[in-house]
């Protein structure tokens, strides 16, 4: 018996170049580190804190000039409630979970109170429309931010507590939603529909996160796409943001649609390498809000395509990293909170970007940590700090830690040893 030959050589398997091969090599050896999370959370905040401050520097200083006679007005607030989030990112990475989940309830009680006090004239200040901030000696506070935190901590210890039973279902929910409804009509009597939208986001994720049935979650995101549609259109200059957004040939380009296509033309003035930082000429009167909700497109005109895909990159990372610490996790409670604190910055960061480049209709949501605005900077940055603390709780790191120590930086801050994990169920 003879066996028959085709003559055909074997197809040899392809292989990456060595170089490449050594450079995954690395980057996996780094990821699988236990203090990786840690280090991501630091590098991703803090770049993205330092390009916002940069970049609202330069897209503010022309009409910081005008109104005061100094180009540095808004960059040095922004500067100052820069170095209140440093304060609170410190305070999020100091405390022990176990506290900032005890506390929940009464940050969100205070929270509420805040929403209801801020509505009252003569406490609560209108900017721009809505009555939203309080002012305290030339400062701003905006309690809707607070309550965003206080919600995801408060919603998740609420959800967590009822997890073993899913039966229990009903139980858990009639706290959580009748909360929520009454923080959405608080918000929406400011009104602030950007906002509303980002704390919608937020009981998604936390019924996601928390494995709410899927047939609940259909009908809580159906009522709330149907609950933002009729607010959309309730409101005249809303409706015409969205006519100008379903027909855009047809819109006025000195009305509702003069944002969006300024902000189009800041981009592609932009092109690949940008104009130069500082260089860019939509923030002078061209592009209004250019330092705050369409900062992302002077980020495009001025560091061009590739800075702008930075950025995306940057929340990118942010994205892996928070949803690596949840995946990492044995609490349940930093689980669900870590996971919905990083999808809020990442949709909202999305959100922004996608109604700057003509994705979506313009909602007023800012750029999490890059857009002017002290309290939103302030909040996101405690978010970050929670972030780092819960990396620091994976088990991995807690046992690298109280073994080799926490190092000068840890010490010099005055950071407590990790508690050992320990899966908590409620």
């Amino acid at each position: 018996m003879t066996t028959r030959t085709t003559g055909r050589t074997p197809r040899r398997t392809r292989q990456a170049p060595p170089n490449v091969r050594a450079l995954a090599g690395a980057l996996s050896q780094w990821l699988g580190r236990p203090l990786t999370s840690l280090h991501l959370v630091l590098a991703v905040f803090g770049l993205l804190t330092a390009l916002g401050l940069v970049m609202v520097l330069s897209a503010s200083s022309v009409n910081a000039y005008a109104a005061g006679g100094s180009s540095y007005g808004v960059f040095f607030r922004q500067l100052a409630f820069a170095v209140l989030g440093a304060g609170l990112f410190w305070l999020g990475l100091r405390v022990p979970p176990r506290r900032w989940r005890a506390a929940s309830p009464w940050l969100l009680a205070a929270c509420l109170v805040l929403l209801a006090l801020v509505l009252v004239p003569g406490l609560g200040a209108q900017v721009n429309g809505s009555r939203s901030w309080f002012r305290v000696a030339g400062l701003s506070l905006q309690p809707s931010e607070i309550t965003k935190i206080a919600l995801a901590l408060w919603g998740a210890h609420v959800l967590v507590r009822h997890r073993p039973a899913p039966r229990r279902w009903r139980q858990a929910l009639l706290p959580m939603v009748p909360v929520a409804m009454l923080i959405f009509v608080l918000v929406m009597l400011q009104p602030d529909l950007g906002t509303t939208i980002s704390l919608g986001v937020i009981v998604v994720g936390l019924l996601w996160f928390a494995g709410a049935p899927l047939g609940l979650l259909a009908l809580f995101g159906t009522v709330g796409v149907i609950g933002v549609v009729v607010l959309g259109v309730a409101a005249s200059y809303r409706q015409s943001r969205i006519t100008a957004f379903l027909d855009p040939m047809n819109a006025d380009p000195l009305g509702p649609a003069y944002q969006a296509r300024q902000a189009l033309f800041s981009l592609a003035d932009g092109g690949v390498f940008g104009q130069g930082l500082g260089q860019g000429r939509a923030k002078w009167s061209y592009l209004p809000n250019a330092d705050n909700d369409f900062i992302f497109a002077i980020i495009g005109e001025e560091l061009g395509f590739l800075g702008a895909s930075a950025v995306i990159a940057l929340f990118g990372t942010l994205a892996y990293t928070g949803l690596r610490i949840a995946a990492r996790s044995v609490d349940p409670w930093i689980r669900v909170v870590a996971a919905t604190l990083t999808v809020w910055l990442v949709i909202q960061a999305a959100i922004n970007i996608g109604y700057v480049v003509g994705l979506l209709p313009v909602t007023g949501i800012p750029l999490p940590l890059v857009s002017s605005g002290g309290t939103s900077l302030a909040l996101a940055l405690f978010a970050g700090g929670l972030l780092a603390n819960f990396a620091r709780h994976e088990t991995d790191a807690a046992a690298a830690l109280r073994t080799h120590g926490q190092g000068r930086l840890a010490r010099a801050l005055r950071l407590p040893p990790p508690e050992p994990g320990r899966a908590r169920t409620t």
